[in-house]
C-alpha cells in the first residue's frame, strides 16, 4: 500500500490495538467478524467501490456499513469497520486487504494473550515448509473445484489437535478465501505478521544438520546484535547447504562479508 491507504491502515492498526488492549473485547470473535466482512467485500465489487469512493461523504459510507452489518456483528466490529470506510483509500482492494490484516492480527493478539503466539508462529512456518515440499497436499488445498467444507475438513485432519487453534483458524481462512494469492505467499505473510506482532525480525536459518539448543541461542544472540532487534529463528534442515548453514533475513542473504561478523559465534557453535 502507499499514499492514503498506508495512512488509513496505520490508523486502523492503532484503533485495533486500543480495542484489543481492553479485557472486555473478545479478540477471537472480533477476528471472525472482521474476516466475514472481508469475505463480503471481496465478493461484492460494487459495494467495495462505493465504500472507497472519495466522492462519497465518510459519514454516509459509515451509515451504509451500519445498515449492512449492524445486528450481525458486535458493536466493536461495526465501529471499527465504520472507521475504516471513513478513511481515504488509494484503491478499493486496499480496504479489503486492510480488513483481512486486521482480522489476522486480532487472532494473533488472542494467541499472544494466551501465551501461544510463539507456537503459532513456528507452526505457520513449518506448515509452509510442508506445503512447499508436498505437491499432492498443495494441489488438494488449492483445488478450485473442492468445496470449502472439504478443504476445512482436510485441514482439521492435518492440524486439529496437532497445532494451536489459532494456527488452524488462520490457515483455514487463508485456504478457503485465498483472494488470488498463492498459498505459499499467504503463509509467508501470516508468518511475518506473527513476527511483527512480537516486534521481532524473522531469520530463516537453513542448516546441513539440526542445530542444538545452545547453537540456536548463540546464533540468535549474534544476529540480534548485528541487526539491533530481537530475532526469531525459523529453522529448516537441508543436507545440501554449502558451508553447513545459510541465514536469510528479509531479502538479505548472509554472505561472506556479513558472515565474517558472525565468525566468533560460528566458531563457538562448532566447538
Amino acid at each position: 500500500m502507499n499514499g492514503a491507504s498506508r495512512d488509513a491502515l496505520a490508523a486502523a492498526r492503532e484503533r485495533l490495538d486500543a480495542l484489543t488492549d481492553s479485557s472486555s473485547v473478545d479478540a477471537t470473535r472480533l477476528a471472525d467478524e472482521l474476516a466475514a466482512v472481508t469475505a463480503l467485500l471481496d465478493r461484492e465489487g460494487g459495494l467495495r467501490r462505493v465504500l472507497t469512493d472519495p466522492a462519497q461523504a465518510g459519514e454516509a459510507k459509515a451509515e451504509l456499513v451500519r445498515r449492512l452489518i449492524g445486528g450481525q456483528v458486535s458493536e466493536t466490529t461495526a465501529d471499527l469497520v465504520s472507521g475504516l470506510v471513513r478513511s481515504r483509500w488509494s484503491q478499493p482492494r486496499d480496504l479489503v486487504d486492510a480488513l483481512e490484516e486486521l482480522a489476522n492480527t486480532a487472532d494473533l493478539t488472542a494467541a499472544e494473550k494466551s501465551n501461544t503466539l510463539d507456537d503459532a508462529e513456528d507452526e505457520l512456518f513449518r506448515f509452509g515448509r510442508i506445503v512447499s515440499s508436498n505437491t499432492g497436499l498443495r494441489a488438494a488445498l488449492t483445488d478450485r473445484k473442492a468445496t470449502v467444507a472439504a478443504k476445512t475438513e482436510l485441514l482439521h485432519r492435518l492440524l486439529g489437535g496437532r497445532a494451536k487453534p489459532v494456527t488452524e483458524r488462520l490457515v483455514t481462512r487463508l485456504v478457503t478465501v485465498p483472494r488470488g494469492r498463492s498459498l505459499e505467499a499467504g503463509l509467508e505473510a501470516l508468518s511475518k505478521l506473527a513476527a511483527e506482532r512480537r516486534s521481532r525480525v524473522v531469520a530463516v536459518v537453513t542448516s546441513a544438520v539440526p542445530l542444538s539448543e545452545p547453537q540456536k541461542q548463540r546464533l540468535g544472540a549474534a544476529l540480534a546484535k548485528l541487526y539491533g532487534r530481537t530475532m526469531h529463528l525459523n529453522l529448516d534442515v537441508d543436507p545440501e547447504v554449502v558451508g553447513g548453514i545459510r541465514v536469510q533475513v528479509g531479502d538479505e542473504l548472509i554472505n561472506g562479508s556479513i558472515a565474517d561478523r558472525l565468525e566468533d559465534a560460528a566458531r563457538r557453535m562448532a566447538s
